[in-house]
């Protein structure tokens, strides 16, 4: 891993961790291992540095949603492999926890790659289930935009929920109560 990379993926591991304030760019250059001059030799300064490592959050979690929602199997069974795949839910989502950092948030170079992966995450579960709607796997009575809305919420609420309990479980009954409503719709 080159240096350009190895401060990208310790951004991230930071900002996941710390937040955008706790990150700081001693911190960075510490994780990474390299020095200041690369660090400025690579980016502006911090904020270019967090938005890459933002972005590679944001392209990360799309492909391994992608990943899942392509796999064989009915719309039902890819929305579950999605929601159930292996994550760190004691950790939160690297991108879903930018949401309560109030520097991400107010900063709209930074909000930006958030704000997409979260409106395109809602948007591909929507044409999943739509195309479940138009195959005859969901009844027709459900609603593609708004329960893909949900789904979204309860991901990121499963998280909240684990990361409060300190248990993975509390992520794993969410995601079975979520499932268990849109089984509700099959047809």
């Amino acid at each position: 891993m080159d240096t350009r990379e190895r401060l990208i993926e310790s951004a991230r591991e930071l900002l996941w961790e710390r937040g955008y304030v706790g990150t700081s760019p001693k911190a960075i250059q510490e994780r990474s291992g390299a020095g200041q001059g690369s660090m400025y030799h690579h980016f502006r300064g911090k904020p270019d540095l967090a938005l890459a490592a933002i972005s590679r959050s944001a392209e990360e979690l799309r492909g391994r949603a992608e990943a899942a929602f392509t796999l064989p199997g009915t719309v039902v069974e890819r929305v579950a492999a999605y929601l159930r795949r292996e994550r760190d839910t004691l950790k939160g989502c690297p991108v879903g926890r930018l949401t309560q950092d109030p520097d991400v948030m107010a900063d709209p170079e930074l909000r930006r790659p958030v704000e997409e992966t979260f409106a395109w995450l809602t948007d591909r579960l929507a044409g999943l289930l739509a195309e479940g709607r138009a195959n005859g796997e969901l009844d027709a009575g459900l609603d593609p935009a708004a329960t893909a809305a949900a789904l979204v919420a309860v991901l990121q609420g499963g998280y909240v929920l684990a990361r409060a309990a300190g248990s993975a479980e509390a992520y794993a009954r969410a995601v079975d109560g979520a499932l268990g409503l849109l089984a509700g719709h099959v047809r």
